[in-house]
Protein backbone atom coordinates (compact mmCIF):
# COMPACT_ATOMS: atom_id res chain seq x y z
CA UNK A 1 0.00 0.00 0.00
CA UNK A 2 2.57 2.49 1.11
CA UNK A 3 4.56 1.58 -2.27
CA UNK A 4 0.95 2.52 -4.39
CA UNK A 5 0.83 5.93 -2.47
CA UNK A 6 4.51 6.45 -3.04
CA UNK A 7 3.93 5.83 -6.62
CA UNK A 8 0.66 8.13 -7.26
CA UNK A 9 2.32 10.72 -5.14
CA UNK A 10 5.65 10.67 -7.87
CA UNK A 11 2.89 10.61 -10.66
CA UNK A 12 1.07 13.70 -9.09
CA UNK A 13 4.35 15.44 -8.53
CA UNK A 14 5.59 15.03 -12.23
CA UNK A 15 1.81 16.02 -13.48
CA UNK A 16 1.69 19.83 -11.37
CA UNK A 17 6.18 19.76 -12.31
CA UNK A 18 4.93 20.20 -16.09
CA UNK A 19 1.71 22.32 -14.91
CA UNK A 20 4.10 24.83 -13.22
CA UNK A 21 6.53 25.13 -16.41
CA UNK A 22 3.99 25.36 -18.34
CA UNK A 23 2.03 27.98 -16.45
CA UNK A 24 5.50 30.08 -15.64
CA UNK A 25 7.66 29.78 -19.03
CA UNK A 26 5.51 33.26 -20.10
CA UNK A 27 5.77 35.36 -16.88
CA UNK A 28 9.44 34.44 -16.57
CA UNK A 29 9.62 36.02 -20.46
CA UNK A 30 7.36 38.99 -19.31
CA UNK A 31 9.12 39.25 -16.08
CA UNK A 32 12.90 40.01 -17.89
CA UNK A 33 11.57 41.95 -20.18
CA UNK A 34 10.03 44.26 -17.96
CA UNK A 35 12.77 44.29 -15.60
CA UNK A 36 15.24 44.88 -18.70
CA UNK A 37 12.48 47.83 -19.58
CA UNK A 38 12.62 49.59 -16.03
CA UNK A 39 16.30 49.23 -15.65
CA UNK A 40 16.99 50.94 -18.57
CA UNK A 41 14.40 53.89 -17.79
CA UNK A 42 11.44 52.94 -19.52
CA UNK A 43 8.33 51.70 -18.52
CA UNK A 44 8.07 48.41 -20.28
CA UNK A 45 5.41 45.84 -21.49
CA UNK A 46 2.62 44.47 -18.83
CA UNK A 47 4.05 41.15 -16.69
CA UNK A 48 1.69 39.39 -18.57
CA UNK A 49 2.35 40.63 -21.95
CA UNK A 50 3.56 36.88 -23.18
CA UNK A 51 -0.07 35.00 -22.23
CA UNK A 52 -2.00 37.47 -24.54
CA UNK A 53 1.00 37.84 -27.08
CA UNK A 54 0.55 33.87 -27.12
CA UNK A 55 -3.27 33.70 -26.78
CA UNK A 56 -3.54 35.80 -29.91
CA UNK A 57 -1.52 33.83 -32.03
CA UNK A 58 -3.35 30.54 -30.98
CA UNK A 59 -6.43 32.26 -32.42
CA UNK A 60 -5.18 33.06 -35.71
CA UNK A 61 -4.90 30.71 -38.68
CA UNK A 62 -1.26 30.06 -39.94
CA UNK A 63 0.08 31.09 -43.34
CA UNK A 64 2.04 28.45 -45.09
CA UNK A 65 3.85 29.14 -48.17
CA UNK A 66 2.88 27.24 -51.40
CA UNK A 67 6.26 25.33 -51.83
CA UNK A 68 6.11 24.20 -48.03
CA UNK A 69 6.66 20.90 -47.22
CA UNK A 70 4.78 18.61 -44.53
CA UNK A 71 8.02 19.26 -42.39
CA UNK A 72 7.34 22.87 -42.15
CA UNK A 73 4.12 22.39 -40.65
CA UNK A 74 4.72 19.70 -38.54
CA UNK A 75 7.62 21.49 -37.46
CA UNK A 76 6.30 23.26 -34.41
CA UNK A 77 4.88 20.73 -32.85
CA UNK A 78 7.55 18.54 -33.19
CA UNK A 79 9.95 21.09 -31.53
CA UNK A 80 7.36 21.74 -29.06
CA UNK A 81 7.36 18.16 -27.95
CA UNK A 82 10.99 17.64 -27.85
CA UNK A 83 11.45 20.77 -25.85
CA UNK A 84 8.37 20.01 -23.41
CA UNK A 85 9.73 16.64 -22.96
CA UNK A 86 12.90 17.84 -22.11
CA UNK A 87 11.07 20.16 -19.26
CA UNK A 88 9.64 17.28 -18.09
CA UNK A 89 13.16 15.45 -16.97
CA UNK A 90 14.43 18.28 -15.16
CA UNK A 91 12.89 18.34 -11.45
CA UNK A 92 11.35 21.83 -10.35
CA UNK A 93 10.33 21.46 -6.94
CA UNK A 94 10.64 17.94 -6.32
CA UNK A 95 13.06 14.98 -7.11
CA UNK A 96 11.84 11.34 -7.59
CA UNK A 97 9.20 12.45 -9.82
CA UNK A 98 7.75 9.78 -12.47
CA UNK A 99 9.92 10.13 -15.08
CA UNK A 100 13.10 10.49 -12.84
CA UNK A 101 14.36 7.35 -13.98
CA UNK A 102 14.82 8.63 -17.55
CA UNK A 103 16.16 11.66 -16.80
CA UNK A 104 19.53 11.78 -17.95
CA UNK A 105 21.63 14.47 -18.78
CA UNK A 106 23.05 12.96 -21.84
CA UNK A 107 19.22 12.72 -22.83
CA UNK A 108 18.55 16.24 -22.52
CA UNK A 109 21.11 17.24 -24.50
CA UNK A 110 19.96 15.08 -27.38
CA UNK A 111 16.43 16.15 -27.14
CA UNK A 112 17.59 19.88 -27.24
CA UNK A 113 19.78 18.81 -30.16
CA UNK A 114 16.66 17.18 -31.77
CA UNK A 115 14.47 21.03 -31.61
CA UNK A 116 17.29 22.55 -32.92
CA UNK A 117 17.75 20.10 -36.00
CA UNK A 118 14.19 20.26 -36.64
CA UNK A 119 13.82 23.77 -36.76
CA UNK A 120 16.88 24.24 -38.72
CA UNK A 121 15.31 21.97 -41.41
CA UNK A 122 12.11 23.74 -41.65
CA UNK A 123 13.58 27.12 -41.44
CA UNK A 124 15.66 26.16 -45.04
CA UNK A 125 12.53 24.04 -46.02
CA UNK A 126 10.67 27.14 -47.67
CA UNK A 127 13.67 28.55 -49.41
CA UNK A 128 14.16 31.74 -48.12
CA UNK A 129 17.34 33.53 -47.95
CA UNK A 130 16.66 34.42 -43.88
CA UNK A 131 15.63 31.13 -43.32
CA UNK A 132 18.83 29.08 -44.66
CA UNK A 133 20.73 32.20 -43.08
CA UNK A 134 19.60 31.48 -39.64
CA UNK A 135 19.91 27.83 -39.77
CA UNK A 136 23.54 27.81 -41.03
CA UNK A 137 24.52 30.12 -38.06
CA UNK A 138 22.89 27.81 -35.72
CA UNK A 139 23.96 24.86 -36.70
CA UNK A 140 27.72 26.46 -36.59
CA UNK A 141 27.28 27.87 -33.07
CA UNK A 142 26.17 24.20 -31.95
CA UNK A 143 28.89 22.93 -33.23
CA UNK A 144 30.73 24.37 -30.26
CA UNK A 145 27.74 24.60 -27.66
CA UNK A 146 27.01 20.69 -27.59
CA UNK A 147 30.38 19.76 -27.26
CA UNK A 148 30.72 21.81 -24.40
CA UNK A 149 27.58 20.72 -22.81
CA UNK A 150 28.86 17.39 -22.76
CA UNK A 151 32.17 18.40 -21.32
CA UNK A 152 30.17 19.64 -18.22
CA UNK A 153 27.77 16.34 -18.20
CA UNK A 154 31.52 14.90 -18.00
CA UNK A 155 32.51 17.10 -14.87
CA UNK A 156 29.19 15.97 -13.04
CA UNK A 157 30.01 12.37 -14.10
CA UNK A 158 33.15 11.77 -13.13
CA UNK A 159 31.80 13.77 -9.30
CA UNK A 160 28.64 11.71 -9.22
CA UNK A 161 29.96 8.43 -10.87
CA UNK A 162 26.44 8.57 -12.92
CA UNK A 163 24.37 10.93 -15.41
CA UNK A 164 21.53 10.01 -14.41
CA UNK A 165 20.43 13.67 -13.12
CA UNK A 166 18.01 12.27 -10.10
CA UNK A 167 21.46 10.23 -8.90
CA UNK A 168 23.45 13.21 -9.25
CA UNK A 169 21.33 15.89 -7.68
CA UNK A 170 21.45 13.07 -4.63
CA UNK A 171 25.01 12.62 -4.31
CA UNK A 172 25.69 16.80 -4.72
CA UNK A 173 23.08 16.80 -1.80
CA UNK A 174 24.18 14.57 0.43
CA UNK A 175 28.13 14.41 -0.26
CA UNK A 176 30.43 16.42 1.26
CA UNK A 177 32.41 17.97 -2.08
CA UNK A 178 34.25 20.64 -0.64
CA UNK A 179 35.38 23.92 -2.69
CA UNK A 180 35.66 22.44 -6.56
CA UNK A 181 37.32 24.43 -8.94
CA UNK A 182 35.57 22.37 -11.83
CA UNK A 183 32.46 23.32 -10.36
CA UNK A 184 33.06 27.13 -10.91
CA UNK A 185 34.23 26.20 -14.58
CA UNK A 186 31.67 23.95 -15.29
CA UNK A 187 29.05 27.16 -13.93
CA UNK A 188 30.48 29.31 -16.30
CA UNK A 189 30.27 27.18 -19.22
CA UNK A 190 26.90 26.30 -18.64
CA UNK A 191 25.84 30.03 -18.45
CA UNK A 192 27.63 30.33 -21.83
CA UNK A 193 25.91 28.02 -23.42
CA UNK A 194 22.16 28.88 -22.14
CA UNK A 195 22.65 32.17 -23.04
CA UNK A 196 23.77 31.02 -27.02
CA UNK A 197 20.94 28.25 -26.66
CA UNK A 198 18.45 30.29 -25.79
CA UNK A 199 19.49 33.49 -28.38
CA UNK A 200 20.20 35.93 -25.52
CA UNK A 201 22.12 39.27 -25.96
CA UNK A 202 25.53 39.18 -26.38
CA UNK A 203 25.20 35.82 -28.87
CA UNK A 204 21.65 37.19 -30.59
CA UNK A 205 19.09 39.44 -29.64
CA UNK A 206 15.55 38.32 -29.55
CA UNK A 207 13.62 41.63 -30.01
CA UNK A 208 15.37 42.57 -32.99
CA UNK A 209 14.87 41.75 -36.80
CA UNK A 210 17.97 43.56 -38.29
CA UNK A 211 19.57 40.58 -40.86
CA UNK A 212 23.08 41.01 -40.31
CA UNK A 213 22.56 39.80 -36.71
CA UNK A 214 19.72 37.87 -35.89
CA UNK A 215 19.98 34.16 -35.87
CA UNK A 216 17.03 32.16 -34.19
CA UNK A 217 14.46 34.94 -35.20
CA UNK A 218 15.88 34.24 -39.00
CA UNK A 219 14.91 30.99 -38.60
CA UNK A 220 10.91 31.59 -37.70
CA UNK A 221 10.40 34.24 -39.80
CA UNK A 222 8.15 32.34 -42.52
CA UNK A 223 5.99 31.18 -39.08
CA UNK A 224 2.41 32.28 -38.41
CA UNK A 225 -0.46 32.01 -36.30
CA UNK A 226 -1.04 28.65 -34.18
CA UNK A 227 2.52 27.80 -35.70
CA UNK A 228 4.11 30.97 -33.97
CA UNK A 229 2.39 30.64 -30.95
CA UNK A 230 3.94 26.96 -30.38
CA UNK A 231 7.78 28.19 -31.10
CA UNK A 232 7.35 31.34 -28.93
CA UNK A 233 6.41 29.51 -26.55
CA UNK A 234 8.65 26.84 -27.00
CA UNK A 235 11.44 29.49 -26.52
CA UNK A 236 10.15 30.36 -23.45
CA UNK A 237 9.89 27.10 -22.33
CA UNK A 238 13.54 26.19 -23.31
CA UNK A 239 14.91 29.55 -21.13
CA UNK A 240 12.82 28.49 -17.99
CA UNK A 241 14.72 24.57 -18.67
CA UNK A 242 17.89 25.91 -18.76
CA UNK A 243 17.45 28.29 -15.63
CA UNK A 244 15.83 25.64 -13.68
CA UNK A 245 18.77 23.01 -14.93
CA UNK A 246 21.30 25.32 -13.68
CA UNK A 247 20.01 26.01 -10.31
CA UNK A 248 19.49 22.11 -9.50
CA UNK A 249 22.65 20.91 -10.55
CA UNK A 250 24.85 23.61 -8.89
CA UNK A 251 22.38 24.59 -5.93
CA UNK A 252 20.97 21.34 -5.31
CA UNK A 253 19.23 22.05 -2.10
CA UNK A 254 15.55 22.46 -0.59
CA UNK A 255 14.14 19.84 -3.51
CA UNK A 256 11.09 17.90 -1.96
CA UNK A 257 11.07 14.30 -2.61
CA UNK A 258 8.56 13.35 -4.76
CA UNK A 259 6.55 10.76 -2.64
CA UNK A 260 6.07 12.91 0.28
CA UNK A 261 4.11 16.10 -0.44
CA UNK A 262 5.01 17.76 2.83
CA UNK A 263 8.68 18.63 1.33
CA UNK A 264 6.39 20.40 -2.36
CA UNK A 265 6.19 23.85 -1.25
CA UNK A 266 9.44 24.24 0.52
CA UNK A 267 11.14 23.46 -2.63
CA UNK A 268 8.43 25.56 -4.77
CA UNK A 269 9.89 28.32 -2.90
CA UNK A 270 13.60 27.69 -3.14
CA UNK A 271 12.72 26.82 -7.17
CA UNK A 272 10.95 29.83 -7.84
CA UNK A 273 13.39 32.21 -5.61
CA UNK A 274 16.47 30.55 -7.88
CA UNK A 275 15.07 31.12 -11.11
CA UNK A 276 14.27 34.92 -9.85
CA UNK A 277 17.57 35.54 -8.73
CA UNK A 278 18.69 33.73 -12.29
CA UNK A 279 16.04 35.93 -14.86
CA UNK A 280 17.51 39.31 -12.37
CA UNK A 281 21.02 38.69 -13.43
CA UNK A 282 20.23 37.91 -16.80
CA UNK A 283 18.51 41.24 -17.23
CA UNK A 284 20.88 43.07 -15.87
CA UNK A 285 23.67 41.09 -17.84
CA UNK A 286 21.61 41.85 -21.40
CA UNK A 287 21.23 45.59 -20.29
CA UNK A 288 25.50 46.03 -19.32
CA UNK A 289 26.65 44.12 -22.49
CA UNK A 290 26.15 44.46 -26.43
CA UNK A 291 25.50 42.43 -29.04
CA UNK A 292 28.66 40.83 -30.71
CA UNK A 293 29.06 40.00 -34.30
CA UNK A 294 28.40 37.09 -35.16
CA UNK A 295 31.89 35.63 -36.03
CA UNK A 296 32.73 36.44 -32.75
CA UNK A 297 30.35 34.12 -31.51
CA UNK A 298 32.23 31.51 -32.19
CA UNK A 299 34.72 32.65 -29.76
CA UNK A 300 32.45 33.12 -27.21
CA UNK A 301 31.49 29.17 -27.03
CA UNK A 302 34.79 28.28 -28.47
CA UNK A 303 35.82 29.69 -24.56
CA UNK A 304 32.89 28.12 -22.90
CA UNK A 305 34.12 24.94 -24.80
CA UNK A 306 37.64 25.45 -23.54
CA UNK A 307 36.38 26.33 -20.01
CA UNK A 308 34.42 23.85 -19.55
CA UNK A 309 37.60 21.37 -20.87
CA UNK A 310 39.82 22.77 -18.36
CA UNK A 311 37.24 22.03 -15.56
CA UNK A 312 37.11 18.09 -16.79
CA UNK A 313 41.09 18.17 -17.07
CA UNK A 314 41.14 19.42 -13.25
CA UNK A 315 38.75 17.24 -11.95
CA UNK A 316 40.16 14.54 -13.76
CA UNK A 317 43.96 15.08 -12.38
CA UNK A 318 42.53 16.17 -8.95
CA UNK A 319 40.44 12.59 -8.54
CA UNK A 320 43.80 10.53 -10.28
CA UNK A 321 46.26 11.98 -7.86
CA UNK A 322 44.13 11.13 -4.54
Amino acid sequence: MAGVLAALSAFLAQALHLALMLAAAPLLTGFVRLLKARILGRRGPPLLQPYRDLWKLMRKQPVVAANASSLFRLAPYLHMAFVLAAVALVPSFANGMSFAPLSDLVVLIGMLAAARAIVALAAMDVGTAFGGLGASREMTFAVLAEPAMLMVVFIFALLTGTTQLDLTLSVLRDTDLGVRVSLALALIAMVAIAIAENARIPVDNPATHLELTMVHEAMVLEYSGRHLALVEAAAMLRLLFWMSLIGVLFFPYGLGRGADPLGWPLGLALWAAKVLVLAAALALFECAIAKMRVFRVTEFLGTALLVALLGAIFLFLSTSLV
